[in-house]
């Protein structure tokens, strides 16, 4: 599954509320209960932050992708989330993250989620791309640019 079929403007949060990781997470968690995508946010969130204790998920240049596998979904679900002032995720860098890629996959499913990681990884390479994408003002124009992408 391509990185470009999970990123729909349902699932893409622009820009973020939060300040802080927890609630990061709590927040793109919830945009995947709004739409169907996940039943249980308690749930979800568990699993996040139990692998988030494992290690922060958080990159270098901005790029955070917390994720985690969990019986809440059936296959690889995703949601953006872009937070133009950045939030201290305990960065390899030591830099606020700003663009955050928000997986989840079913415990069984280890190739799609393993894809989307590489995905992530090779379209946030460019930072002109990332600094496009953190100056987006809407779910659309980032859904846009990574269709242009």
């Amino acid at each position: 599954m391509a990185l470009l079929d999970l990123i729909k403007e349902d699932v893409v949060k622009v820009p973020l509320e939060s300040v802080t990781k927890t609630d990061v997470i709590r927040e793109l968690v919830d945009v995947l209960v709004k739409h169907g995508k996940i039943q249980d946010a308690d749930k979800a969130c568990d699993a996040i932050m139990k692998r988030e204790s494992l290690g922060s998920t958080g990159l270098e240049k901005g790029i955070a992708v917390p994720h985690a596998k969990t019986d809440q979904v059936k296959s690889l679900t995703l949601a953006m989330g872009v937070s133009p002032k950045g939030v201290d995720f305990q960065a390899v860098d030591g830099q606020p993250s700003k663009l955050f890629f928000l997986m989840l996959a079913a415990p069984d499913q280890s190739g799609p989620h393993l894809e989307a990681l590489a995905e992530i990884a090779r379209v946030t390479r460019s930072e002109t791309f990332c600094r496009l994408l953190c100056s987006a003002t809407s779910a659309r124009e980032v859904v846009g640019l990574f269709q242009e992408d």
